[in-house]
């Protein structure tokens, strides 16, 4: 064990394997001693010792199904007691395992418990933590099916356009309180959750698949250049830009107190 970092602890969420072991070994790398969470205490452990051997930082585990509500809470008293996390990457979540119709409704509410429940809760918790002690940054892992959620299961982009909305939604509010906010909003990417939901990565296109170390990579690039809102493999920051525009073009219509008069019902609008 080392002393402690002066960029702080990063805690990764889902840090076992795939995105989060990955988020973990490049904040080692920077610098951040680590507090890594997930269900597999084994896994946990041998990332932990690596990561402390080959980056000389100090790498704590806290093993928790963040499905499990004491679990949950027990992380989020770390969030709010540590001084010493000054960064939350919001990773940990599960996929679906086929079409929304022929889906187990149990297993979607465990989907809803981790990907919804979970990161709201330890985002907001960090949020608030943060916020009082004046700095930190929070990265919540979303997806690109946030805004194509024609192109996935429904529960899963939903739950992912929760995270986009919830990230949406923080920002205005820590706003000068300095803490940094990033969704990041990754497409297909070469990790474990595609075989632990019944699948294989292998039959998808490969031309759509990204490396989990690049989209990670590409993921801390758009956080160094302050981005909100990083997609990896959008080409250019300004097809973002003209999507967030678009929607903003709307809201000046979004809540009248006349229907528009297009549905023809109430009384006509003045001109």
């Amino acid at each position: 064990m080392t002393k402690t970092s002066k960029r702080g602890t990063a805690l990764v969420t889902g840090a076992s394997s795939g995105i989060g072991a990955t988020y973990a070994d490049r904040l080692a790398g920077r610098g951040y001693d680590l507090l890594l969470v997930a269900r597999d205490a084994a896994r946990l452990s041998a990332l932990a010792e690596r990561l402390e051997r080959e980056r000389g930082i100090s790498a704590e585990i806290l093993p928790a199904d963040l499905a499990a509500r004491d679990d949950l809470r027990r992380v989020e008293r770390r969030l709010r007691d540590d001084a010493a996390i000054t960064l939350l990457v919001n990773n940990a979540g599960i996929g679906p395992r086929g079409p929304l119709l022929g889906e187990d409704i149990d297993y979607l509410d465990a989907m809803i418990d981790i990907n919804v429940t979970a990161v709201n809760r330890l985002a907001v918790a960090a949020a608030q933590a943060f916020a009082a002690r004046g700095t930190g940054a929070i990265i919540n892992i979303a997806s690109v099916v946030a805004i194509v959620p024609e192109f996935f299961s429904g529960t899963y982009g939903a739950s992912k356009g929760f995270v986009l909305a919830l990230t949406q939604g923080l920002a205005p509010e820590l706003d000068g309180k300095g803490v940094r906010l990033q969704a990041v909003l990754p497409g297909l990417t070469r990790t474990e959750i595609f075989e632990r939901a019944g699948g294989s990565i292998d039959r998808l296109d490969p031309n759509m698949v990204m490396e989990v170390t690049d989209m990670v990579d590409a993921a801390l690039a758009g956080f160094d250049q302050g981005e909100l809102i990083t997609i990896p493999s959008l080409p250019q920051k300004t097809d973002w830009e003209t999507f967030d525009g678009a929607r903003m073009a709307l809201r000046p219509n979004l809540s009248r107190s006349r229907p528009a008069e297009r549905y023809g019902v109430g009384a006509p609008q003045a001109a």
